[in-house]
């Protein structure tokens, strides 16, 4: 099996260096690319409500057969539950769906800055952690602007903020506010899904160069960065390269090689962007 670095949060908990995102699969392709996944070593697994596959996940969690306390399970709170009350109905249902005890990490989906209510439903996340139905709690898609409101209002941090994060949207500034608040940077659409990235000409002479695939140096990119993918893939065959990332290193040419491009968003900017 792979041997998975690991990130401590600020919490004292600990997050794999790399794990399965599983939007957009359904849950029967979920519960079969969970499954095999975490018998190939992955220990950490990425879904949300808005997903509509947690049902199918916990089922490919259950079906592993790796211990339940190995596994880090992400899921994530929609917009149309922002809001205190809503928020802890929300996670009760979520966690039926998953059919777990507990979640390991809950992360609100998006800010929705707009709607306002997104530290109405942070506090209900923290009741959530003191209760130990969830062990660490974050956010997802939210600016500076928006963890610091949270800490001011209700003296918590974030434990992970999963952004838009790859070549193509480097999230330098994000990245350094992350570290210097401790949080931990989770990278969605590592890969920049829908892009010609991983045909680019300079990724795939550095792939040549260590003998690896473009996609496998983009991800070693991402855990160079200090931040945490979260590639989805069904198939065991990608599965296993996204997964084999950590017996290579790039240099600081390298590093460039990848980064150096022309920058561009490819999901939706956090201060507009509503889904509910």
């Amino acid at each position: 099996m792979t041997s998975i670095p690991v990130h401590t949060l600020n919490d004292g908990r600990t997050l794999p260096g790399i794990g399965l995102g599983t939007w957009p699969m359904d849950d029967d392709q979920a519960e079969q690319a969970v499954s095999g996944a975490l018998e190939l070593g992955y220990r950490l697994v990425d879904t949300a409500t808005r997903y509509e596959n947690e049902t199918g996940v916990g089922r490919g969690v259950a079906r592993s057969g790796v211990p339940r306390e190995e596994i880090v399970v992400t899921t994530k709170l929609p917009g149309r539950h922002h809001g205190y009350e809503e928020t802890l109905t929300a996670f009760e249902e979520s966690r039926a769906r998953l059919g777990l005890d507990y979640v390991d990490l809950y992360l609100i989906h998006w800010p929705l800055p707009r709607v306002d209510r997104y530290v109405d439903s942070w506090r209900a996340m923290i009741k959530l952690r003191e209760e130990g139905l969830v062990r660490s709690i974050g956010v997802s898609n939210f600016t500076a602007e928006h963890i610091g409101r949270l800490e001011k209002e209700t003296g918590v941090l974030p434990a992970v903020n999963q952004i838009e994060l790859h070549p193509l949207l480097p999230q330098a500034e994000a990245r350094a506010f992350h570290a210097d608040q401790g949080i931990v940077t989770e990278s969605w659409s590592p890969l920049g899904r829908g892009t010609d990235l991983l045909d680019d000409p300079a990724i795939v002479r550095v792939a040549g160069a260590h003998g690896v695939t473009p996609g496998q140096v983009v991800l070693r990119w991402h855990v160079q960065l200090g931040a945490v993918p979260v590639p989805k893939s069904a198939s065991p065959e990608r599965q296993r390269q996204n997964l084999d990332v950590f017996g290579f290193e790039l240099d600081a040419d390298d590093m460039r090689a990848v980064t150096d491009r022309a920058h561009r968003r490819l999901g939706g900017d956090p201060e507009t962007h509503e889904e509910f």
